[in-house]
């Protein structure tokens, strides 16, 4: 059976409490994954022809790496291929039931909050296009930047949205956190920049444009953004076994702080591979899901950002390979390669790690016949 951790609390779990689990003895292989009950699909690696052998010898380097000090260091690596998990492994302090900290991947499921809100009609798709400031009624116009009342959501959803904090007067609300509850953090963040230049604006990787889409998330949906989000995403693909954590502002954070277990990842994964659908129902609208990982903005070398998604084309030999992923610093990914109908989740801990290479050099070549 895979490891796992007994009287686990997933509320618990957070990038200190994951400090404290002890080294696996043994790393964890399985070339057949157990059926759960999870609504994953299991079957064998190498039955489609895939290079069993490949990942294997893949796995077995991982668990005998011995990383410096600071850099990445693998807890696990889950395969999908053609809708079912063919692969699970768990080292260090990977486990099976223990929800993995996530960092930037955070702002990804932000993105797919949105995208639910469309699907139920409490958004639309040209709404995208619209001010981020026409969904947050109590903020105080007079009071922002100028040029902020022209940031759209699709903007913010690319990190196009040009807010330039100025230190000086961000400073004060360090020690005042009782100024950035609910609206409040979004009228901070649209007052404290400079002026925001007109489109298009240069990419910048920044926290305040998730932010914003929580803010946004919040005032559009029946209830709280948090309750949104448990309910008609994570609750329709049965992921239960997660934690968000809640920003200062009282909704949940939106550029690192949620935690969820690589099978819940795998699943994520595969809702993204299938246009939005799980198990038949389209949770996010199939051009949402579209817009969130094409190549928009050039990031830096060759990747490109979406909605709070990445896109890159891998060249494995004379293919070039479109890719789609979740990234988050610590060395948590998925890789979804439409093509191949295959899916790679590989969670860790300390720097981004060389996943990013491997997946092109020993993972990829497997899955392509």
């Amino acid at each position: 059976m895979a490891p796992e951790v007994v009287d686990l609390n997933a509320k618990d779990v957070s990038m200190e409490w994951e400090q404290n689990i002890p080294y696996l003895e043994h790393p964890y292989f399985s070339s057949r994954p157990i059926k759960k009950g999870d609504d994953i699909f299991v079957g064998e690696l190498g039955f489609e022809g895939e290079n069993k052998q490949l990942i294997e010898s893949f796995s077995r380097a991982i668990a005998k790496e011995s990383f410096a000090e600071g850099k990445s260091k693998t807890d696990s690596l889950l395969i999908s291929y053609k809708g079912k998990l063919v692969f699970e492994s768990y080292y260090r302090r990977g486990r099976q039931n223990v929800p993995h900290f996530q960092m930037s991947i955070t702002k990804s499921y932000t993105a797919f909050a949105l995208g639910r809100a469309i699907q139920l009609g409490y958004l639309s798709m040209d709404d995208l296009n619209k001010p981020v400031v026409s969904f947050l009624t109590k903020l105080d116009p007079l009071k922002l930047c100028a040029g902020a009342e022209k940031i759209t959501l699709a903007e913010a959803l690319n990190m196009t949205s040009g807010i330039k904090l100025i230190n000086d007067k961000m400073k004060n609300y360090k020690t005042h956190p009782e100024r950035l509850k609910g609206q409040l953090q979004a009228q901070a963040y649209l007052a404290c920049s400079e002026q925001i230049p007109a489109a298009p604006r240069k990419f910048s990787y920044q926290p305040a444009d998730p932010a914003l889409i929580m803010q946004v998330l919040e005032s559009v949906v029946p209830g709280t953004a948090k309750d949104f989000i448990e309910r008609e995403l994570m609750g329709k693909m049965g992921i239960i076994n997660y934690s968000w954590q809640l920003d200062t502002s009282g909704l949940p954070k939106s550029a690192a702080g949620s935690s969820f277990t690589s099978r819940d990842m795998i699943k994520v994964g595969t809702m993204v591979l299938q246009n939005g659908k799980w198990k038949g129902e389209q949770l996010i609208p199939k051009k949402f899901i579209k817009r969130a990982f094409s190549p928009i903005t050039l990031s830096y070398g060759s990747n490109f950002y979406g909605y709070f998604c990445w896109y890159q084309d891998i060249r494995v030999g004379d293919l070039i390979i479109p890719c789609f992923q979740l990234r988050g610093a610590l060395g948590q990914y998925t890789f979804i390669f439409p093509k191949q109908e295959l899916v790679v989740v590989s969670t860790g801990h300390g720097a981004m790690g060389p996943m990013l290479g491997d997946i092109s050099q020993k993972i990829l070549p497997a899955f392509i016949q």
